[in-house]
């Protein structure tokens, strides 16, 4: 069967995909800076040292996920939009604080994100 291709693309990354990228990874760096922000003042919040672990690491492996994203790899895809959520809603639930970064970044990676991803699918592994 003949394969039908919707986007004249070729494997190198251009200047919207690399943006995208830049701009996933920019709020994805600010997150952590709240995060730093935070963890600098919990004596004076009374946040517990277990949720800064959790968050750091979640902070982490969202950035990871975003070079793995870069290098065309599938599971930077999946694990993403996974941990943003998880991160919203464990700054949510614990500090009871709405994170614009968080949804931000989430309409980012949904809407400018996907148009640079998108037709470049056929190339992640």
């Amino acid at each position: 069967m003949e394969e039908y291709s919707y986007f004249d693309e070729d494997p190198k990354k251009g200047w919207g995909f690399i943006l995208a990228m830049a701009a996933l990874m920019l709020f994805t760096v600010m997150g952590f800076g709240i995060d730093l922000d935070e963890y600098l003042q919990h004596d004076y919040l009374n946040i517990p040292e277990w949720y800064f672990f959790m968050i750091f690491s979640i902070d982490a492996l969202m950035a990871v996920s975003i070079v793995l994203m870069f290098f065309y790899r599938k599971i930077g895809m999946f694990a993403f939009p996974a941990l943003l959520i998880l991160h919203f809603f464990m700054h949510n639930y614990y500090l009871s604080t709405f994170l614009y970064t968080d949804v931000t970044n989430l309409f980012l990676f949904t809407g400018f994100g996907m148009l640079a991803i998108i037709p470049k699918w056929k190339f992640f592994r």
